[in-house]
């Protein structure tokens, strides 16, 4: 006689790739799972840790292209919870910070499915702090900004025009494709001497790094050929990293 499975909705953070950052919890929920659906970022070794019977599937968004729409995954986790069981959305970073685990859980706890969420370490704080920069340090930043570089409009979050006023370290996810936009908001700030740190692929073998001021780190990145997915972090803390004073002299040769 087939058992009948309850309905459960685990949201779950995969952290910034490297999956010895990924929490016990978010292991032990992918070995119960019944289902899981995964995002772009999500690292795919962490599927190993699903059962053999449990249906995965992919429903990543990477720029413009949507395998699905957020509304066919609020559909998806509903459906597949109530068919199948327990449900693992699994999410890149933390599935709260910009994530949109909140719309998930309110979605599913409208149909009386129990959910539990899970924290991942967010690549705004993890993928810095691995690269030796801190978010905040004592006499150089005492607050730090997270935001989205793109906003779901595909415009410039205006979030960016207050913090350049401000002394934060300013943290910025998506925004590779609107770096040019973003330096001359700083620039306008006259913060164009201000330290800039892009990190492409955080905690991954693959990882890349460049180094630079607002006023050059459009033409470094360039130089450097970095690609998304990256972390912009703004602000003088990024000359707490080691290589940062021989990676602009290195670098010198660009501008002269």
């Amino acid at each position: 006689m087939k058992t009948e499975k309850y309905p459960k909705l685990t949201i779950a953070g995969a952290g910034p790739g490297d999956i010895e950052l990924v929490t016990i919890k978010t292991i032990k929920a992918l070995q119960q799972a019944d289902v899981v659906l995964y995002d772009a970022l999500v690292n795919k070794e962490l599927l190993k840790y699903v059962p053999l019977d449990a249906l995965v599937i992919y429903v990543g968004k990477r720029n413009k292209y949507h395998t699905y729409t957020q509304e066919q995954i609020n559909t998806l986790i509903v459906d597949l919870a109530f068919t199948r069981g327990h449900v693992v959305r699994l999410k890149g970073g933390d599935p709260f910070v910009f994530g949109r685990g909140q719309e998930e859980k309110k979605y599913a706890e409208a149909f009386n499915i129990e959910t539990v969420v899970l924290p991942g370490i967010s690549s705004s704080i993890g993928v810095p702090a691995l690269n030796g920069i801190p978010v905040t340090h004592r006499g150089v930043s005492e607050s730090f900004w997270v935001i989205t570089g793109t906003t779901k409009e595909n415009k410039l979050s205006k979030d960016v025009l207050v913090s350049a006023k401000t002394n934060a370290t300013v943290v910025i996810l998506m925004g590779l494709a609107k770096l040019k936009e973003i330096t001359e908001v700083f620039k306008a700030a006259d913060k164009e001497d201000t330290a800039i740190a892009i990190i492409q692929n955080g905690s991954l073998p693959n990882q890349a790094i460049a180094f630079g001021t607002i006023g050059t780190i459009v033409e470094i990145a360039e130089h450097e050929n970095i690609k998304a997915p990256a972390v912009i972090v703004i602000g003088d803390v990024v000359k707490q990293h080691d290589d940062f004073p021989v990676a602009l002299s290195n670098l010198n040769y660009l501008f002269n």
